[in-house]
């Protein structure tokens, strides 16, 4: 087990994009629940990663006079005839334990254990890199359907459209380029983390500002929108250039050649 995970721990830290000792950290978790269920008598077991030979597991005794508990006691004889007359009573050896003795089941609980805290992290990483992201214009493809939702790939992970983000009117087809803002970011274990949105206002907002020259270079300022999906868009905007007027002028935008909505007060 601990070499077939050795092996697989650079693929998995580049595959996921996360820290490489914060897999090691949770597989040594992993095995020192697993080892704990297998052994069951009591033992200081201690876990620890070596690049070259892979986990080394062990049980951590403290030297005494008197062995009371054989599970974390080791008598100063046993003690210096394994480490050497250096030996002191009140010292703690670690005393190797075989990685074989792990069973089926406690290799499949280290496993199992070991996944989770991976996902756990994955889901983190995703949280931090997407929760500033809210209300941002991104790029993906239409994946899948399920159950009326779209399945968006946007090149690192899965994002969730739902029924009730779609615009009227739409239709995708898989593999389709799809443009959508990022609507919410759930930190929760269970379901897809990243929703995004074709119905919000935000996303004609973005598209107006990559589209709109005058909107790109700050000439004119969006101050709010209201949008009805798949019918009209109502634009509160101002001119920069005349900062000193309040309120809001009428005029028509244009994106990509196709007319815009009125911006209206």
């Amino acid at each position: 087990m601990s070499s077939s995970i050795a092996q697989n721990i650079e693929a998995l830290c580049q595959e996921q994009g996360i820290e490489r000792d914060l897999v090691i950290d949770a597989m040594k978790e992993a095995v020192r629940a697993a080892a704990k269920k297998q052994f069951r008598s009591g033992e200081d077991i201690q876990v620890d990663w070596n690049s070259e030979t892979g986990i080394e597991l062990s049980a951590s005794k403290v030297v005494v006079d008197e062995v009371e508990n054989p599970a974390t006691e080791l008598s100063i004889d046993e003690a210096r005839e394994l480490a050497g007359d250096e030996v002191e009573l009140g010292d703690a050896l670690l005393l190797p334990l075989p990685m074989e003795e792990l069973g089926r089941i406690a290799a499949q609980t280290a496993k199992q254990i070991l996944f989770q805290k991976v996902r756990d992290a994955v889901r983190s990483n995703v949280y931090e890199q997407y929760v500033d992201k809210i209300g941002d214009l991104v790029n993906g493809y239409v994946k899948r359907f399920e159950r009326g939702n779209i399945i968006v790939d946007l090149g690192n992970l899965e994002a969730i459209l739902p029924r009730s983000q779609q615009s009227r009117g739409e239709q995708w087809n898989q593999g389709e380029r799809i443009r959508v803002v990022i609507n919410n970011v759930s930190k929760e274990s269970k379901g897809p983390q990243v929703e995004v949105s074709r119905t919000s206002p935000e996303l004609l907002l973005r598209l107006f500002e990559v589209e709109v020259p005058e909107i790109y270079d700050g000439t004119v300022v969006i101050k709010s929108a209201v949008r009805e999906p798949g019918e009209r868009l109502k634009l509160r905007v101002r001119d920069a250039r005349q900062s000193h007027r309040s309120g809001c002028f009428k005029t028509t935008l244009q994106i990509g050649g196709v007319r815009g909505p009125d911006a209206i007060e």
